[in-house]
């Protein structure tokens, strides 16, 4: 069945992790960067998790798995090696009504987590349906070739001009036309051959020509 895929704002929001091994801090880590409010709960905390979550405002609860951690969780992933704990995680979370992910079972997961690419704030998401992640993970580092630094960075100049373009045009049509000739090949590689300051030149050009057959 397909999946919808979105990008899910959740700073503030509480996500809990049961488990505490190396796959679950790399869970907290990504969660950590979005700015969710995270809650570790594992009868064992790993080092490498108790050494991460040092100085943050992460929750580290070391105790065995209850359903009373999940009220209020927007999220809970379910990452333990008992099989029987993480289908009890994912049957509690449906009964709460959260959204569940339980690591490498794709039959106890309401979503999936794909492999990304991030540079600033553009960010390349790839799924596999959850079917083969290593295949994400081999695509991501392709399209890392492809796609690097200086793409974030031109998504920045790009923001500041669409705010510009905003409210100079009113017509959406004005403003889809002007935008499309900012954002292709040409324009990014201007952008990268000569740097932002000449990049705005360029584009405020582009704008003064819409400006004069308007």
């Amino acid at each position: 069945m397909a999946k919808y895929p979105i990008f899910l704002e959740l700073e503030g929001a509480r996500v809990v992790v049961i488990g505490a091994g190396k796959v679950a801090t790399r869970k907290v880590q990504v969660l950590h960067d979005a700015k969710a409010r995270v809650v570790v709960v594992a009868d064992v905390i790993s080092n490498e998790m108790t050494a991460y979550c040092k100085g943050t405002d992460i929750e580290l609860i070391e105790a065995k798995y209850a359903k009373s951690y999940l009220p209020g969780a927007r999220l809970v992933i379910a990452s333990t090696s008992d099989i029987e704990t993480n289908a009890q995680i994912y049957k509690d979370c449906q009964e709460l009504q959260i959204l569940c992910n339980v690591v490498d079972d794709p039959p106890h997961c309401d979503f999936f987590v794909p492999a990304v690419i991030k540079h600033g704030d553009l960010q390349i998401a790839i799924g596999t349906d959850g079917k083969c992640p290593a295949y994400s993970g081999y695509l991501r580092k392709k399209l890392e070739q492809q796609f690097t630094k200086e793409h974030g960075l031109f998504l920045i100049e790009l923001n500041d001009m669409r705010m510009q373009i905003i409210e100079k045009f009113p017509d959406p049509a004005d403003r889809k036309a002007i935008l499309e000739k900012l954002v292709d090949d040409n324009s990014f590689e201007y952008f990268v051959k000569n740097g932002d300051d000449a990049w705005r030149d360029y584009a405020q050009k582009i704008t003064e020509q819409f400006q004069t057959k308007s």
